[in-house]
Formats: structure tokens, sequence, C-alpha cells
């Protein structure tokens, strides 16, 4: 039985005495029809400026409604959908009697509410029916024309929308809407956000948020993925939150949070899209999702395959300082890297009635990629003032397999109060890679050959938790409180194997073998509290935060063990309205990044004998301390800027440093590299992000960040300081043009750059662990995106074309420079790559296409019935 029907057969109960008590008694058997839900608006949501229809505005009708839990009568949501591709919009089974409140809303305009009623008129001794007839006909009502205005005095947030792209910016986040945009269309995430403001994407896939490395979340929670493993066509959004507060995790040292929302629908009917593409090498992109709604239930699922095959050459160029004789080294390399990756979502959201909301969810990905490097060595013996030079070939073949299972379920209860409410989510997350590499090294006029052999097995589990509350005590005053359990399990075995030409087998090097698992758990409960006024508003927010870390070495059964103590994160906002189109916003934040495994093992590791690294056990957590203003001005006309300064301080840094000492084990002097806890680094900058709308046919959205960054590791090493001045812009260009084709380009330019707080940790991930280098700088890069669109059949499905790197300008580089040796490296990575891309949308957002005929509620014919 439908829903729709359910609903009528109650009203059909209750609404008689109702309609007794103001019907004449000879009409009670006649107007039967009004014991049914059979009221219908209808109307148009039209841009008040145009005239022109708007498609997919937010249309929702409220009425009152009895509340079993409160006993009484509330304001509920009647129906709703979203508008069709002209702005036409028809809700239709409503009840017949009573006011209502129509709300529609939409992306850019302000939205409207309006009250509305079928004004019914009862005939007077009408015993014919001709005027029941005629009552009955005003139960379909058109609205006519709805207009909205194009906002351009939205306080709390600004939405730039256009056919590439769409940006929000708001005091506290910015939200970066990809699934327009042509750059990244076939693509993976590294390609979806090299377009977002704030962020930086090296040729690596390292994601930066002004030079620090950010937390990286999907839906919200903390991922194993890497970016490469996300494809660009499974992104709704990416939301980028500078200076979190108490809410959110207080790991991830001095860099803030970066949350990619997966594509999900809960449209009322069905929906979906079919894409596929292919590039220049012939790589194909395919991928799917659907969703269906109907009642009480939401389905979706999506599914996408990337084959890949890139291209990438470099160099380095090494001087080294000590050892005797003295050399020079110059590396050239050039490297394939082919394979596919697939990942497929699903799940189910439950509405089983008004308050309480269950989703399930799952996703599942499989990849496997081989990569094949030859690399050219040439080795410059110093020797007095003679030179003796030799000449190495070494040839690189590995093959990586990765898999990762997710498993998702979230509870939502709603309670009478508005605005109240409760969730609960449990998350858990599984993923294995297996690699093997195989390395052979020729060297010229020379009869040596050596051959080696790693194989590696790492296995990650995940496990969160977490609960959140929300209450409005009174109007403008808020309380949220939460926990949060995070459980991880990780475990490496990487083998190393030399090839004995005597025997012609590979024989294992133990003390060269990198077996290590670690256990991470943290636990954290906050608080916050905000209060808004007429021209301002704050929010003080505490968060608590435990954590303990155990690490093993399988191989002699060492354990290691860090227990963090009890510590506070404090974040406190303040908001001031200067005025309709103007806002600021101060901010401070307090968060911190412990050690990881690997930076407090106390054993050295020999995969590269030229270089050891080694933990150091007395680690400690690096804290820092958050400080940004932000200014937002809405200018009419389409343009909107954005600006924050900020400034941010860590003391105890978690930094990586070379020093030279005799191994027993090589039998000689050699480099390594350890970690340390600096004396304190610094930021400070300005950010300013400005969107520009000509004509309505250009749209500009200018990103420029300027910072300094100072490193004091005075402590660790004399002198030790390096100190860095960056800037960089970011532009992303789109052009409206006639017969639905639309051009885009996207660019930045990246100065001389200290190193990023990233990752030192050899698996990278959650956990933390970021580290910063005292001793080097990244090279200035540049490149220029381009993409070009064609929209179709009435904007169902669209045409791609788009072209990385069109000058050939995204040469990554870096210098190194210690008391130990200098380098200068440099990369590049798949140059004036073209992809062709295609997408069909399509969706009927109609319920009755999931109703069985006989439940349908036909209302032609009616006068006949009476």
């Amino acid at each position: 039985m439908s829903t729709r029907f359910t609903i009528a057969a109650i009203i059909a109960v209750v609404f008689p005495a109702l309609l007794g008590a103001q019907f004449p008694q000879g009409m009670r058997g006649q107007f039967n029809a009004a014991q049914f839900n059979i009221g219908r608006f209808y109307g148009k949501v039209v841009d008040k400026e145009t005239g022109k229809g708007l498609g997919y505005a937010s249309v929702q009708l409220l009425g009152m409604r009895y509340d079993s839990s409160s006993r009484s009568m509330q304001e509920a949501i009647l129906a709703g959908q979203l508008s069709e591709e002209n702005g036409d919009f028809s809700l239709e089974g409503l009840p017949i009697r009573g006011q209502f409140t129509l709300k529609i809303s939409f992306m850019g305009y302000a939205s409207i509410e309006q009250k509305v009623s079928f004004d019914l008129k009862m005939p007077q001794n009408d015993r014919q029916g001709g005027g029941i007839g005629a009552m009955a006909g005003s139960v379909d009502k058109d609205l006519g024309n709805i207009e909205l205005d194009a906002s351009s005095r939205l306080l709390q947030e600004v939405t730039v929308s256009g056919e590439a792209s769409q940006v929000t910016l708001a005091l506290d986040k910015k939200i970066y809407r990809v699934d327009k945009d042509g750059v990244a269309a076939g693509g993976t995430a590294e390609d979806a956000l090299k377009n977002v403001p704030s962020l930086n994407v090296d040729i690596d896939g390292n994601l930066t948020l002004r030079n620090a490395a950010p937390q990286l979340f999907v839906d919200g929670r903390p991922t194993p993925l890497t970016l490469d493993q996300i494809p660009a066509d499974a992104i709704e959004q990416v939301e980028v939150i500078t200076n979190p507060s108490a809410k959110y995790d207080a790991s991830g040292g001095s860099a803030g949070i970066v949350n990619i929302v997966l594509k999900k629908e809960r449209r009322i009917g069905y929906n979906g899209s079919v894409r596929s593409g292919v590039d220049m090498r012939g790589r194909a992109n395919l991928g799917a999702d659907v969703n269906a709604r109907e009642g009480k239930v939401n389905a979706f699922l999506s599914g996408n395959l990337n084959l890949r095959k890139s291209l990438s050459s470099g160099g380095t160029e090494r001087q080294n300082l000590s050892g005797s004789p003295l050399t020079n080294i110059y590396q050239n390399n050039n490297s394939l890297y082919k394979g596919f990756f697939g990942m497929g979502r699903g799940g189910v959201d439950w509405f089983f009635n008004n308050r309480n909301t269950l989703t399930l969810s799952g996703m599942i990905m499989r990849g496997n990629f081989d990569s094949d490097d030859d690399l050219s060595i040439l080795t410059d013996t110093l020797l007095g003032a003679d030179i003796s030079s030799s000449q190495a070939m070494r040839n690189t073949g590995t093959s990586r397999q990765f898999r990762n299972t997710g498993l998702q379920a979230l509870y939502k209860y709603l309670f009478p109060k508005e605005g109240k409410e409760w969730t609960a989510d449990i998350n858990y997350n599984k993923s294995r890679s297996e690699n093997e590499g195989l390395f052979q090294t020729v060297y010229v006029d020379s009869p040596l050959m050596t051959r080696q052999r790693q194989d590696g097995d790492n296995s990650n589990s995940f496990f969160t938790a977490q609960t959140d509350f929300e209450n409005p005590l009174k109007a403008g005053m808020k309380i949220e409180l939460g926990a949060r359990a995070a459980v991880r399990n990780f475990q490496s075995e990487n083998n190393n194997f030399q090839y004995d030409f005597a025997s012609e087998q590979f024989q294992q090097v133990t003390g060269f073998a990198d077996r290590y698992k670690f256990n991470d758990q943290v636990y954290a409960a906050y608080g916050t509290f905000s209060h808004s006024f007429a021209k301002w508003g704050y929010q003080a927010g505490l968060r608590a935060e435990s954590s303990l870390y155990t690490g093993t070495l399988l191989d002699n059964d060492s354990t290691f063990t860090n227990e963090y103590p009890l510590s506070l994160f404090p974040s406190v906002f303040l908001t001031y309205k200067i005025n309709d189109n103007d806002n600021i916003q101060l901010s401070y934040t307090r968060r911190i990044n412990r050690p990881n495994f690997f930076q407090i093992i106390p054993f050295p590791d020999f995969s590269d004998s030229l270089l050891l690294s080694r933990g150091n056990p007395a680690l400690k957590p690096e804290f820092t301390n958050a400080f940004e203003v932000s200014y937002q001005n809405i200018f009419t006309g389409g343009h909107n800027l954005l600006v924050s300064v900020y400034y941010r301080r860590a003391t105890d840094l978690i930094t990586r440093y070379q020093f030279s000492e005799y191994n027993d084990q090589l039998q000689r002097n050699t480099i390594v590299s350890s970690f340390a806890n600096a004396n304190s680094s610094s930021a400070y900058g300005t950010e300013l992000t400005l969107k520009n709308t000509f004509w309505k046919k250009i749209e500009l959205t200018t990103n420029l960040n300027f910072y300094n960054s100072i490193v004091d590791a005075q402590n660790v090493e004399s002198d030790l300081r390096n100190e860095q001045f960056t800037w960089f812009v970011k532009e992303n260009l789109n052009i409206k043009l006639p017969e639905n084709f639309t051009v885009q380009f996207s660019g930045s330019y990246q100065s001389r750059t200290a190193y990023a707080l990233s990752s030192g940790s050899r698996w990278g991930g959650w956990g933390g662990g970021p580290s910063s280098s005292a001793q080097g700088y990244s090279l200035p890069v540049w490149y220029v995106d381009f993409s070009v669109r064609k929209d179709l059949w009435n904007r169902k499905a669209s045409l791609t074309l788009n072209i990385q790197d069109i000058f050939r300008s995204r040469k990554n580089g870096s210098y190194t420079e210690s008391a130990f040796f200098t380098q200068d490296t440099w990369r590049r990575r798949d140059p004036q790559l073209v992809r062709l891309n295609f997408s069909y949308r399509f969706g009927k957002f109609d319920v009755s296409l999931f109703r069985r005929k006989n439940n349908r509620i036909e209302t032609e014919g009616m006068d006949a019935g009476f």
C-alpha cells in the first residue's frame, strides 16, 4: 500500500467530524472526496530579472500536523520537490483545508516564503451537485510565476554559481563544487582539488593548505584513501576549513581540514547519470550513479572505473660535501606508470518516521598498478684536480595491488523542538596493499651487476564511533556536545632480497627488513556554546583528547609505547555584522600533532644506504595556536570578496634534520636522517578570494595567498633557522559562449616555498606525524589547464574536452642544503594530456512512477461520483 494512500485513509477517519461541523447535513454524503488529500498547488519558479525558469530550486510546503510524541499540532513539511528544468513544480496529495507556508530557495537567490490556501467556499442549497463540482475544481490551484531575486545581500555566505564551477565563500569555510568542473572531468581527486581556493596539489599528489598538510576527510570522517584513488566524477563538493573549531579533531598540527563530499542524492523519484571518457593514450574512464526515493526509503548506488597510463621524467644533481673522496652524482630517469582502479558505493536511507532516520552505506575499492623506471646514474669522483667518472643504468619494475572496504551506519533523531537533534555513527574501514619491486643495476664499462627485490604487505583497519548532540536553548542561543573514539591498527612487512648469481636465487637480507605494527587510540569529547545577537555573535568551545600509541618491531619483539595525557583544546569565534553587505570574524584555536611510530622508532632503516632513517623515542607532541581574522564583502553586480589574515605558532615542532655518524653494520660513516623537537615555527599571511561576474557571461575567481614561514631549530643545530616568504595566485576563468558552449581556464603560480609541513611517516595518511624541515625549499612552478564543454539536449548531456598543463610548464623541483650535501631535483608528469568525456543525466522527480496504478487517487470525473 502506498504512503499516499495510507495518509489519505487516516485523514478519511479523522476529518469527517471536522467537516460535519461545517457542512449541511445533506452535504456529508455528497462531499466524501473532501475526506482525502486531493489538493494540488502548482506554478513556476522564475528569475525576477530575466523571467527565465529556474530548474532544481527547492520547493517546500509547510503546514500543521498532529505530532504523537508531543501530543500537539506541530508545523511540518507536507510536501517538497525540486523544480523541473524549466522551473515548473507541482505539489500533489495535499490536505484541502487550512493555511500553508510555501518556501522556495535556490543557490544565489534570496529565499521566499508566502502564505497559500485553497480558499474553499461551501455552496448553499446546491442539490444538483454543480456547485460541488466547481468547488472540487478549486483544489487544483495555480500559484502562477513565483519570482526569485538574485541575492546580493546574503549575510552568512555568498554562492558563486556558474556552469563550470560553483564556489561558496563563508567566514568559516569555503565550498567548491566540482561536479561541473571541466578541467577535472575524467580525472582523480588530484585534478579536482587543484582548482580549489587555498589548496595546492603537487606532482606526487601531496595536498597542502597554506603550505601545511591538512587532515583529509571523506564524507566528514578521516580516510586511508589517497587523492589518486578517488575519481573526480564521484565528488560532489570539497569543503575547506582553515581554522576548525573544538567540534573537529584537534590532530593535524597547524593545518586545517579538507573534506571531500561524495555524490549522493535524496530527491523524490529517481535520478542519476552515466559517464564515459578516454584520454590521448587510449585509457578509458567509466562511471554511473543512480538514486531512487519513494516514501520512507532512499537508495543510492554508484560505480567508477578508471584506467591510467602516466608518463614522467626527472633529474637530480647532488654534490656530496662529506666523505673521502668527494663525489658529485647526476641522475636522469623516465617512468611509465599504468593500471586501473575501481570504486563502488551504495547505501540506503530509511526515514522510518518524521523524526528518525537510519543510513547504512558501504564502499569497495580495488586497484592494480605497474610501473617501469629507467634511471641513468653518472658519478664523478673528485681526486684532487682530476675527475674519475663512472656510469650505471638502473631499471626498476614494481607492481602494486590495493583494496579497500568501508562500512558506515548513521542514526539521526530529531526532537519535537526545532533545531534540537542527536546523531550517532559508526565507521569501519579495512584496507590492504601488496607490492613487489625488482631492481637491476648495470655498471657501464664494468662487469658488475646487482639485482634486488623488495616485497611488501601492508594492512590497515580503522574504526571510529562518534555521537553529536545539538540543542537551541532559546532564540539565538545553542549548545553542541559530542564524543568520539578512533582506533587504528596498522601492520607493515617489507622484506629485501639480494640476488646471488652463484646459486641463481634471491636471498633475504635480514638487516634490511622493515617489519612493524602499531595501534593508535584517540578518545575525545567536546562542547561548544554559541550566542547570536542582532549585530554580533560568538561561539566558545573546548575539546579534550587523550591518546595511546603502541608500536612493535616484529623481528625482535620490541615494543614502544607513548601515552599522551589529557590535553585541552579551546576555540573562540567572534562574528560582527557591520552592515547587510559586510561581515567580520575573529577566531582562535589550539591543535596538536602527535609523533607517529616511524618518527619514534629508535632503530635505523637501511632502505637507502646513502641516507639512513631513524626515529627519536624522546619526541614530544607539538602544539599549535592559530589566529585568523576574516572579512567578507558582498558587492552588487556579482562581485564578492573574502579576505583572511592569519597567524599560527607551533612549539616543539617535529622537524627532520641530518647528521653524520659511524654505522657498525655498514662499517663506515653515513648520513642519518632523524627527527627532533625544534624550538618553534611560525607562519603569518594574508589570503584574498575574489569572485567577479561580467555581463553574466564571464566568471573569474581569483585566489591570492601571501605568507612568511619561519622554522627555528637552533636548539638542534647552531644557527639552523629557515625563513621563507612565499606567494601564490590561482585563477579560474569561465566564459559562456553561444550554442551552449563553456570555456574554462584554470591556472596557478607558486613562488619559491619553504618545505611544507608534510607527513613524516613512510605510510602517510591518518594519524598525523606532519614534520617540517629547516634545510631546503621548493622551486617556483606554474601551469595552465584548459577545457571546453558543449551542453546537449536541454543540458541533460554534456561533452567535455580538457587539456592539462597546456604549456608544459608544470615542472616541480626542490633544493636541499645541509652540512653534508646539496641537492637539486626536478620532475614532470603528464604534460599536455588530453581527455574527452561524455556525461548524461536522467531523472524524474515524481513519486507516482513508483506507485501501483490501483493505488493512485484519481480526481478526474469527480462530479459523476456525487
